[in-house]
């Protein structure tokens, strides 16, 4: 019967060479899995073949321990004898990565990647076991749309890669490989974005409005052997920045910042300072498998409008025939003019200009006497303002109530 099995790798390590003593009878090979089922190899060996034979490594399945036996047969008379067996031996394949950060370089990126420890190893210093640490590499591959999944540098030992060069639309694989397989991960997706913008047409000076709009992004999908496409979703928490020009000709620069909720979506409350354009900018952020190309939205513009901040009268809206009422205002900004005071007149039913008041620093004031008995209705109507090089809406108040009483 056949003694003193052997393993060892082949040259180039495709194949398991299995070597055993015999009196240069026939023989008959297969592999059994141990604490599992076997593959379906058999191979039979005539006696003039010698004791060696190769098998490649794609006979035995990922993962696994196995031993390979060898007995004296052949395909006409079966196994002739008892069996002689090789030590134990695992085919574990490389360990995946379990996550990859990237951050931008230049006009490219750097991407690392952090590899798990291995998993218990039940057949330690086997014949086949390589020595190191660093037995599995790691082969750099990218997609873009229309194009196939392929490599793009040698296969490293290294957990970080640089790529020169490089914007979104991406996608970058790991293909990890040690001598028994191969697979993917460490995935990192290069994203496109567009963004859109929508305003109110008018805002009242120093009160808040709301930016609104939503966010497109396209990642780029790959599948085995198969051209890469891109499809579309949406995230929430990209982080966006709303510029504004303060004048017609100054820089956009940042005035508020937000992120994206469910579904792309972004609400976020902006100060109105005065007529102007505003734009959103989705910037370059990057987090673990991820990165985001920047996109700007068209710009929108809000006119500012006048903001009353006070008017009435003093002491308040109740006064007695012949006594002085001091009607007053301020609003903001605190431009200078000339405002209009105006009373409504019942009898032609129109509203009848009583005065032109300075508007100085954002306020104005007139003083007058009461006059019949009865309820009397006052409004001011404020001019158009300048601000920053651009011209903002004047207001008219809603009418102020005047009692006259006897």
């Amino acid at each position: 019967m056949p003694k003193d099995v052997g393993v060892a790798w082949a040259p180039g390590r495709t194949a398991v060479r299995v070597t055993w003593q015999d009196d240069n009878a026939p023989n008959r090979l297969t592999i059994e899995g141990v604490l599992s089922e076997g593959p379906s190899y058999v191979h039979y060996l005539p006696a003039a073949q010698g004791n060696s034979w190769d098998i490649p490594t794609s006979a035995f399945p990922p993962d696994g321990n196995y031993r390979v036996a060898v007995g004296i047969g052949t395909t006409e008379t079966g196994v002739t004898s008892k069996l002689a067996r090789s030590p134990v031996f695992d085919t574990d394949g490389p360990v995946r990565p379990s996550s990859a950060n990237v951050a931008a370089q230049g006009r490219g990126v750097l991407i690392r990647w952090a590899v798990p420890p291995a998993p218990q190893d039940f057949t330690p210093n086997d014949p086949l076991d390589l020595d190191g640490p660093k037995s599995q590499k790691y082969v750099p591959m990218v997609g873009r749309p229309g194009e196939l999944l392929q490599q793009i540098a040698p296969a490293t030992t290294s957990t970080r890669h640089v790529i020169n060069s490089i914007k979104p639309p991406f996608l970058f694989q790991l293909r990890t490989e040690n001598e028994w397989g191969s697979n993917l991960g460490g995935q990192v997706s290069g994203l496109t974005s567009a963004v859109t913008a929508f305003a109110p047409p008018n805002g009242q000076f120093s009160l808040a409005m709301r930016l609104r709009g939503r966010v497109i992004q396209e990642e780029t999908h790959c599948a085995a052997e198969a051209v890469c496409e891109q499809r579309r979703l949406t995230s929430a928490g990209v982080p966006l920045t709303v510029l504004t020009q303060v004048t017609p000709k100054a820089r956009w620069t940042p005035l508020a910042r937000g992120k994206t909720t469910a579904g792309g979506h972004y609400d976020i409350p902006v100060i109105v300072g005065g007529s102007r354009p505003y734009k959103v900018v989705v910037e370059q952020y990057a987090r673990p498998g991820l990165l985001t190309g920047t996109s700007v939205s068209q710009p929108v513009f809000t006119r500012g409008v006048v903001r009353v901040l006070a008017a009435g009268y003093l002491g308040g809206n109740s006064k007695k025939s012949g006594e002085t009422v001091t009607a007053f205002a301020r609003v903001a900004p605190a431009y200078t003019s000339v405002a209009r005071l105006q009373m409504w007149n019942r009898q032609t039913r129109q509203w009848a200009l009583v005065k032109f008041v300075a508007l100085n620093r954002g306020q104005a004031v007139f003083a007058f006497k009461a006059g019949a008995v009865g309820t009397y209705q006052y409004r001011w109507v404020f001019p158009p303002a300048a601000q920053g090089g651009r011209n903002m809406s004047g207001l008219t108040t809603p009418a102020i109530n005047l009692r006259v009483r006897p």
